[in-house]
């Protein structure tokens, strides 16, 4: 039977406690998805920063768990079967996470396959969408003199903002009642467009009132707020 320590990953972020899942992230709006659902469902779990600063993504231990060199990235000690498991992708991680625990994601089929559609919009469009308008808008793409790559972001981003704020009309979360991962999945997201990517003007994000609505109601929720701040940038 295997253990954490045949995992190379172990070597770099030795863990402190083996019995727990393991964590391997930054506080990005990928990264706090699975801190979120963590703190949400309260599974004892053990962070490890991967700092990009010192490019640890890139090391031969972090690509032996995630050769994508993406965070996050999970290993559960108690996985199927009893075994360990290595996971990588976001997404992945939220819908294992929620089988595992039985929460934030409805056992009626319907249902199930609807929460699973909007995390699926989240990972192709919002996350790539808003991801590249934050580096046409604060990073190295704000210097190029061609403003068209940066319009068609911001336009994209727009219309999924269009089609979010349609969508939570009336609707207290993605689903309605309850709240899932796809609500974990979208919208700290959006806290980052308008947050760290600070592009809210450029997007007419006053225009996206129910967006907002729901937004807000997300970050009063304490395992959010505790979730967003882990790991702890060191």
């Amino acid at each position: 039977m295997s253990t954490l320590t045949d995992f190379a990953i172990t070597s770099k972020w030795p863990a402190q406690h083996p019995d727990r899942l393991q964590l391997y992230s930054l506080p990005t709006p990928n990264g706090v998805k699975v801190s979120i659902m963590l703190e949400e469902t309260g599974l004892p779990y053990e962070a490890h920063t991967v700092r990009f600063d010192s490019n640890d993504q890139m090391s031969p231990e972090f690509l032996s768990l995630n050769p994508n060199n993406k965070i996050p990235a999970i290993l559960d000690p108690n996985g199927p079967g009893g075994q360990p498991l290595a996971l990588f992708e976001s997404g992945a991680i939220l819908i294992y996470l929620a089988e595992k625990t039985g929460r934030f994601l409805p056992d009626e089929p319907a249902r199930r396959y609807e929460t699973l559609q909007w995390v699926m919009f989240q990972m192709g469009g919002v996350g790539p969408m808003f991801g590249q308008l934050g580096f046409f808008h604060k990073f190295a793409g704000k210097d190029f003199e061609d403003k068209r790559p940066r319009d068609r972001y911001v336009a994209e981003s727009r219309r999924l903002l269009t089609v979010l704020d349609r969508h939570l009309a009336g609707r207290d979360w993605m689903l309605g009642e309850p709240y899932t991962i796809a609500d974990m999945a979208i919208l700290p997201w959006v806290r980052n467009l308008i947050g760290y990517y600070d592009a809210g003007e450029l997007v007419g994000y006053q225009d996206f009132k129910q967006v907002d609505r729901v937004l807000q109601a997300f970050l009063q929720r304490p395992a959010v707020q505790r979730g967003l701040e882990i790991p702890a940038r060191t």
